[in-house]
């Protein structure tokens, strides 16, 4: 029986959720989430249930060990926890959910004690190889919250039996049990070589809930070095990121004042 905790998700673009323990309740977290805490709420990190526990999170992206936090006082306390890149907190009961709920490999934030985070593998050789997130994703199970991150705008998407949705395989956040996830050849020769978004698509069968990023970390993290890759480059040429010709003209100028004395100065230079 999982904790009945209340909550409040702050911020737009890197959102943070804080949680209201009453005496008694606790928090599972991430190590690192947290970001502040009110006095009476003791922090205890350790595997969550044995080696086995803390060995099923690496596999899944997550660390070694979890935090719990647990409110000692005697009234309520509130803690604040922050996900790791920008992107939005989306807060699933799951209690109303048939108690369980899958999610990508390094998705979980927080959840309240007594949900059970664990292990799912895909059930498709396919999906495994292909569909972005491998042979294995994270299982959240109880019946309490649970709060998973992601990046960008979350998109939640009800599909009815039978009705089918083709994914990005890096915008897939998290699904419902009973979705059908099989993997996809994008086809044709232009779309697969030049098309952009890869070779596969995820395919996605009702009924069920799913909800999609419009940012996966990847994609950001792909970004981000390629611009630092460009920079780097124009940093060695020329001066200053100027660029040759712009460089060798500023460069030329500057070596010449100092070689030549300047044109129009006739004293020696003082260094």
């Amino acid at each position: 029986m999982a904790d009945v905790i209340d909550y409040k998700i702050i911020g737009d673009d890197i959102q943070a959720v804080e949680v209201e323990l009453d005496t008694g309740e606790g928090v599972r977290a991430e190590v690192g989430a947290m970001m502040f805490m009110e006095d009476g709420i003791e922090m205890q990190t350790s595997t969550g249930g044995g080696l086995f526990s803390g060995f099923k999170r690496m596999v899944t992206g997550e660390s070694f060990f979890i935090t719990t936090f647990l409110n000692n006082g005697r009234s309520k306390r509130h803690i604040t926890l922050g996900a790791p890149y920008p992107g939005k907190i989306i807060p699933l009961d799951l209690g109303t959910l048939g108690g369980k709920f899958i999610c990508q490999k390094d998705g979980f934030l927080c959840a309240a004690k007594g949900i059970e985070i664990g292990v799912e593998f895909t059930k498709r050789i396919g999906a495994g190889l292909f569909g972005g997130e491998g042979f294995i994703l994270q299982r959240l199970e109880g019946d309490g919250m649970a709060f998973i991150h992601a990046g960008g705008t979350i998109i939640k998407k009800e599909l009815q039996p039978g009705e089918t949705l083709r994914v990005d395989t890096g915008c897939l956040v998290a699904l419902s049990p009973n979705v059908d996830y099989d993997i996809q050849f994008i086809g044709g020769f232009k779309n697969a070589l030049f098309g952009g978004e890869g070779l596969f698509l995820v395919r996605l069968t009702g009924p069920g809930t799913v909800y999609l990023q419009s940012l996966p970390f990847s994609r950001l993290a792909d970004r981000i070095f390629a611009a630092a890759t460009y920079q780097q480059k124009e940093e060695r040429r020329g001066l200053g990121g100027l660029g040759t010709i712009g460089g060798a003209i500023l460069g030329g100028s500057i070596l010449g004042n100092i070689l030549g004395g300047g044109g129009d100065s006739g004293g020696d230079n003082n260094f």
